[in-house]
């Protein structure tokens, strides 16, 4: 897939295309259905299948307070819509001059004289341009004046509710990663680098990887899941600790920690530092709590390793 960071990066002869734009961030299933009906147009008639996207959630410049936090990186959402079969992707920089193009110089700059786009893929609460005047009404009007073709696509439903970035967001923040993989359509995924820790699962017995702080994916709420880990070329059953350790003090940080078993879930003790893990939560086994000492945290982990294993069994 062929990526484009700026306007003036992408070729003067680039296109014909068919485009659809958003923020993307999950790709969740209303989003595949976008891109599916994009890639399906785009193949009979010869078009690049291509999306515009945004280096960062628009909220971030406009209305930073109320920001939610991203499903994914950049990096991720890059690696997820090249998956899904997308052709270029024009990550564009969205700070205050781009948020201030008025509806009618967003397309000109964007989708005719940028991408030569022949059809252009939307859902019908599609807003664009400065203040979110634009909308599909005027999209409309601008495709025929520019000679482009709209696509009005339809949102997905899930249990009577629409699939949106919002819910998913909603569900991990309750440790719901079930919940949330049927809107993604995939499992959740957590990816960082395993950095050095303070050894503490090691001294009790289970030596866990720990995430860096810059890990990528948005993480669910506090407890202990079973998940697959991704790590040196091996898919690794893991029981993973979010949180920051209540039974222990000064634990001030939020960490992802994964303690990983062997493939046939025996017990296993990987050096592992500096290497990259995806974790793809499966399951919550339960909340985080504060444990009388750490005999009783011991008897808690092998609880949740057990648990986790009894799960994963069934999972493979």
């Amino acid at each position: 897939m062929r990526t484009f960071t700026s306007l003036t990066s992408i070729p003067a002869n680039f296109g014909p295309s068919a485009v659809t734009i958003g923020k993307f961030d999950g790709i969740h299933l209303g989003h595949q259905k976008i891109i599916n009906g994009l890639l399906a147009e785009s193949r009979p008639r010869a078009l690049i299948p291509t999306v515009v996207t945004f280096d960062r959630n628009p909220l971030s410049v406009l209305a930073p307070t109320s920001c939610p936090p991203s499903l994914v990186s950049n990096a991720q959402k890059l690696e997820l819509l090249d998956a899904l079969g997308v052709e270029a992707t024009a990550m564009l920089t969205f700070d205050r001059p781009f948020s201030e193009l008025p509806p009618e110089q967003f397309v000109t700059d964007v989708l005719v004289d940028g991408l030569h786009a022949t059809v252009v893929f939307v859902g019908r609460d599609f807003r664009f341009g400065a203040r979110g005047a634009g909308d599909v009404a005027l999209l409309d009007t601008l495709g025929e004046r520019h000679g482009f073709e709209i696509r009005h696509c339809d949102s997905v439903e899930h249990d009577g509710r629409r699939v949106s970035s919002t819910w998913v967001r909603e569900l991990l923040a309750l440790g719901d990663v079930r919940g949330a993989a049927a809107l993604l359509g995939r499992r959740p995924v957590v990816r960082g680098v395993i950095v050095g820790g303070a050894q503490r699962g090691r001294a009790l017995g289970f030596p866990t990887a720990n995430l860096g702080p810059q890990a990528e994916g948005l993480a669910p709420s506090d407890g202990v899941y079973a998940a697959w880990a991704i790590v040196a070329g091996s898919r690794l059953p893991a029981a993973v600790s979010i949180g920051n350790n209540p039974t222990f003090t000064g634990v001030a940080e939020r960490q992802v920690e994964a303690y990983l078993l062997a493939p046939d879930f025996s017990l296993i003790d990987l050096n592992l530092y500096g290497e990259t893990v995806e974790l793809h939560f499966v399951e919550r086994i339960r909340g985080m709590v504060a444990f009388s000492d750490v005999d009783a945290l011991v008897v808690g982990i092998q609880s949740d390793v057990e648990r986790v294993t009894d799960i994963l069994r069934s999972d493979s």
